[in-house]
């Protein structure tokens, strides 16, 4: 079905005012690592819906408030767009080129903390139905909007709020929260995400750290305690070695390879673009580095700490050690057994006095390929991108899709304005607003074809 071109006109001539209104939003910070500006934030999302006339309610949490909104359209069909208003902490703070809650347009691209995820991707949607109310007075269909503001510490309170409103939240189809184009320029729709256990290991061998001259022959020392244990978990083959770890990990589907072989090979770029030398596993590019990147489960270290870390030496035995893991995790995997799997897996190697704290867990979730839903979403990005979608059935990153799959039972697809040179979660995350206003017209599109379905 054809848009309305003045819908695009009204896109084109009215960017400047969607640009200016997602540099407000970019200001305040909405950290929900250090529990900062979440409850600000919340007003501004609420306020920014009612504005388009939307009916809106922002729900208490025991962490940060969830925003629902609704608008009625001229279908019985409902479309759910989930998206989270709070960012990643903008550290280090010395990388930025300009000020990270300070909004800059440089080379054709905003800079801001938040910019892409996932400011950017909600306000391109606003805009997008900003043009199509002015064209047509009112929506194609049904529209449905969540907000949370906890999706980048696991969205630990958003589950309990979409079980308890079923009801509230019933769609037919949903867009998640992110999107946009590959290396090569190419639109890309996600299908699916892979699940994620995020773990502390902890251990003290002492009250104090001690002079290692004292110690060093005769104390338990708390680095080489945390050293050895994770030496346990993977091998140099980079098998990670829990029993019991692969047993739950269904077999790759022929209709998802037959997907991956579609894509285009990232080796070239990934080398060039994070100065790598190689892949690991004797990998070098192709499908089998696609199927690779997301259909394996990993075993990451993400941060190590024990002892001394200052300038020059300073002789101790230190009494603690932390070490930060995470687990991506492939269909059918879940994060409370990997979480068991680990508590015995340490202590059958003798590892007994190193503490798990649970940081954060989501389950894997992949939508069929095949859904009528996926093939309105293609449809209506070939005339914004002049070049066909890519359609990859499961994403390396994690978020909170299972959690609506499951128990809204909805088709969950990516639509969006990022691109691989965005930064995000690293300093100078930006945005180029060539695709911001690709992706507010991708929107306008989805919507107008889905309505009409």
């Amino acid at each position: 079905m054809p848009i309305n071109p003045s819908v695009d006109h009204y896109l084109e001539l009215n960017m400047d005012d969607s640009i200016r209104e997602l540099s407000k939003y970019c200001t305040q910070p909405s950290i929900a690592a250090q529990q900062l500006g979440t409850h600000e934030c919340a007003q501004m999302t609420r306020g920014m819906l009612e504005k388009r006339g939307f009916t809106v309610e922002v729900f208490q949490t025991a962490g940060a408030p969830i925003v629902f909104a609704e608008r009625k359209g001229r279908s019985d069909k409902t479309l759910l767009f989930y998206n989270h208003y709070d960012v990643q902490p903008p550290e280090p703070l010395e990388l930025w080129e300009s000020p990270p809650f300070s909004p800059t347009i440089r080379d054709g691209k905003l800079f801001a903390r938040g910019v892409v995820d996932d400011k950017g991707h909600l306000t391109s949607r606003l805009f997008a139905i900003d043009a199509i109310l002015d064209v047509d007075g009112e929506l194609p269909c049904n529209v449905k909007f969540v907000v949370e503001g906890e999706e980048e510490i696991s969205s630990v309170n958003l589950e309990h709020f979409v079980k308890t409103h079923q009801d509230l939240l019933h769609a037919d189809a949903c867009v998640w929260e992110y999107g946009g184009v590959d290396f090569n320029d190419r639109p890309v729709l996600g299908l699916g995400l892979r699940g994620i256990c995020y773990v502390e290991l902890r251990i003290k061998t002492a009250n104090q750290d001690v002079h290692s001259g004292l110690g060093g022959s005769i104390f338990p020392n708390a680095a080489w305690r945390m050293v050895w244990a994770l030496a346990t978990l993977k091998g140099p083959d980079e098998s990670i070695r829990i029993e019991g770890f692969h047993d739950d990990i269904l077999p790759i589907p022929e209709r998802s390879r037959e997907l991956m072989a579609r894509l285009p090979d990232p080796s070239d770029e990934y080398r060039n673009r994070y100065g790598l030398k190689g892949f690991i596993k004797g990998l070098s590019g192709g499908v089998d580095l696609l199927i690779e990147e997301v259909f394996t489960p990993t075993c990451t270290i993400c941060g190590l700490s024990s002892g001394y870390q200052g300038e020059g030496s300073k002789t101790i035995l230190p009494c603690e050690a932390r070490a930060k893991l995470d687990f991506r995790l492939v269909p059918n995997m879940q994060p409370e057994k990997i979480i068991h799997l680990l508590r015995a897996h340490l202590d059958q190697n003798g590892f007994q006095d190193i503490d798990i704290i649970d940081l954060g867990s989501e389950a894997p979730a992949v939508t069929d390929p095949d859904d009528p839903f996926v093939k309105v979403v293609v449809e209506a990005a070939r005339e914004v991108y002049d070049q066909p979608m890519q359609i990859v059935p499961l994403s390396g990153g994690s978020g909170p899709n299972a959690i609506f799959m499951k128990t809204l039972h909805l088709p969950i697809v990516s639509a969006g304005v990022s691109y691989p040179g965005a930064q995000i979660h690293a300093p100078n995350e930006n945005m180029r607003l060539d695709l911001y206003l690709k992706g507010a017209r991708h929107i306008a599109r989805m919507l107008t074809v889905f309505g009409a379905v």
